[in-house]
């Protein structure tokens, strides 16, 4: 669906396009490194510490970035890299080397890990040039600016995104950030903060997002449900169309962001998402939460918001407004702790740390920027709760009731299956994460562990992930080397088995209420 953006450019930024159009340098304020740590649920799945401990090099381009990433011993060696300088399309080009996988016209961390780029000095410009990260992890991005990247017309850049993220991203955080773009989708431009394709643990603070049809979104389609986990906080969404963000599935964590001037949707929580809302500060804006274009229901948290100078569209089969008195219809618990400043003071205390070149300033909660130290200690104005089955954590055995002793035998083997659902992988259910998992293509199908070797099995748990507990229904156990009938039952859990020597087990899932998903398909030899 296209929609025109309403332009209200600042007089920075009519600026900043009169010196990009002559040349002429603009005095900016000086930046300095990463400082702080990491907030939001960029925190969890055991945090999020970036290039930390590893070597610091300069560059000036983003070849020169490149060349940083190809430069380490391996793909997880950590490494900050400090930017100064505008980075485009003609001074970045493909670097090649056994410890990256790089792109020309695009900043690509790909494959690879333990990564920080933070733009230092006068600043640094990512010019019409994304930055895409897939299938990588502990990546942090603080204090640049990327502007107008293209997915179509000239010049291209990352699918239109200013920052993308896809296929099996884990740990995230985006810290003091100005992604901009110059309008909407007729104009050539997509997204500028997009998660896909099994993307978790994601943080996005003090940055500022402008001028575009779209702000980002969490999920590609509505059967592409495996992101989530995410944390907006202290943010400035101004002029944008809609997807402030869109949420297809998963948690999104919301506060103390300023909405201004949201021209057509907002916060759009779709096909069983699950936003918390807090304390943010709503202004000039339209239908800024709710459930819109799909008939597929999200769902929100509300508490301690702003709602000023708002209006809301009726409601119908495939829009449902929260407003005009937006209440909450579910419950989200949050694992990590966070201090709420009053929605009151939010534009303020946004207007002045969120972005670049802002001297990377947070605020205490108390509504007043300060430095950060480099291990801040965060203090909560509500309870951190105990993690339930909505917040995905490690597989760690402990034996017990309802769990085998021994080691976790699929941790490391192979897996394959009868089908899978858009977005979701064999390998999840032995990866020791409940965040991840596997789902049939229908409401039945069939999932297996394998050796290389045989190998004796007594006992499984089938572990289903959160939002889906319950779903399976009756099921059978096969040897997978022969076909025959280990035991069969209904429920997910742990089973017994008889004790087997096989290089394949296999679970079928003979009935099911709704899409199953198995996040862990633990095997134990007893």
């Amino acid at each position: 669906m296209r929609r025109r953006v309403t332009f209200r450019l600042h007089a920075a930024a009519a600026a900043m396009a009169l010196a990009a159009a002559t040349g002429v340098v603009l005095s900016m304020p000086q930046a300095s490194a990463a400082t702080g740590g990491a907030t939001g649920y960029a925190t969890q799945n055991g945090g999020t510490t970036g290039g930390a401990g590893g070597q610091t090099v300069r560059a000036t381009t983003g070849t020169q970035i490149h060349a940083a990433l190809c430069g380490r011993a391996s793909s997880s060696t950590p490494i900050t890299i400090e930017v100064e300088g505008t980075v485009n399309h003609a001074n970045t080009a493909k670097v090649s080397g056994t410890s990256c996988n790089t792109a020309a016209g695009v900043i690509e961390l790909k494959q690879i890990s333990n990564v920080t780029i933070v733009g230092v000095g006068a600043g640094a410009v990512f010019d019409q040039l994304g930055i895409h990260i897939r299938e990588s992890s502990n990546i942090i991005i603080q204090n640049v600016t990327v502007r107008n990247v293209k997915k179509s017309g000239s010049p291209i850049s990352n699918g239109g995104d200013a920052i993308g993220m896809e296929s099996g991203v884990r740990n995230v955080w985006v810290d003091h950030v100005t992604l901009e773009a110059s309008g909407g989708e007729s104009e050539g431009f997509d997204g500028l903060f997009d998660m896909k394709d099994n993307t978790q643990y994601v943080t996005l603070s003090y940055s500022i997002l402008r001028n575009s049809g779209r702000g980002g979104l969490v999920g590609s389609s509505e059967t592409e449900l495996s992101n989530g986990f995410v944390t907006y906080h202290h943010n400035l969404y101004e002029n944008i169309d809609s997807r402030a963000p869109l949420l297809r599935g998963g948690i999104g964590h919301m506060y103390n962001n300023h909405y201004l001037r949201i021209n057509e949707s907002g916060i759009n929580s779709r096909a069983g998402a699950r936003a918390k809302v807090d304390n943010n500060y709503f202004e000039d804006s339209k239908d800024v939460l709710g459930t819109f274009y799909t008939d597929a229901a999200g769902y929100w948290q509300v508490a301690g918001n702003v709602f000023d100078n708002l209006t809301w569209s009726a409601r119908g089969t495939d829009n449902n407004p929260a407003g005009p008195n937006p209440q909450s219809n579910t419950t989200v618990a949050i694992p990590y702790s966070f201090a709420l400043d009053a929605a009151g003071c939010v534009p303020d205390v946004v207007s002045r740390t969120a972005g670049a070149n802002k001297g990377l300033q947070v605020s205490n909660g108390s509504c007043s920027p300060q430095t950060p130290s480099p291990t801040p200690t965060p203090t909560t104005t509500t309870p951190a709760p105990t993690p339930t089955a909505t917040t995905p954590v490690p597989t760690t055995p402990t034996p017990g009731p309802t769990q085998p002793s021994g080691t976790n035998l699929s941790i490391g083997a192979g897996s394959d299956g009868s089908s899978k659902a858009d977005g979701t992988s064999y390998g999840n259910v032995r990866d020791g994460n409940l965040g991840t998992y596997w789902s049939p293509a229908g409401s039945t199908g069939s999932v297996s562990i394998k050796w290389g070797s045989a190998t004796t099995v007594s006992s499984l748990a089938i572990r289903e992930a959160a939002g889906a507990t319950g779903a399976i229904g009756s099921w059978r156990v096969l040897n997978g080397d022969t076909g025959a009938v280990l035991t069969s039952g209904t429920g997910a859990g742990v089973i017994t088995v008889p004790r087997t020597s096989l290089t394949k087990i296999t679970f079928e899932i003979v009935s099911a209420t709704g899409t199953p998903r198995i996040a862990e398909f633990e095997t134990y030899g007893g």
